[in-house]
């Protein structure tokens, strides 16, 4: 019998996926919007240490979500027969 794969987790990773490539997709316009807010040059210690954090963010999720696909649909089959 063929091991058809958990559909949640797959969608669950799916989602974890997305929402890392909308973390990337938004950071410029979130780093200009925290910049001007809180008056800080460009290239301050504070905005560089921000763009790590929410670069790191975004490839944990992205690798998390890939992760997790991968893992769902590469999984061995079971062996349920006793």
């Amino acid at each position: 019998m063929a091991r058809q794969p958990n559909i949640l987790q797959l969608i669950w990773g799916a989602a974890l996926a997305a929402a890392g490539v909308g973390v990337f997709f938004m950071l410029p316009q979130r780093m200009a919007q925290i910049a001007a807010a809180r008056q800080l040059p460009a290239y301050s210690l504070e905005m560089l240490f921000l763009w790590f954090c929410f670069g790191l963010l975004g490839i944990l999720l992205v690798g998390g979500g890939v992760r997790k696909i991968y893992w769902v649909l590469k999984a061995p089959p079971s062996d349920d027969v006793q």
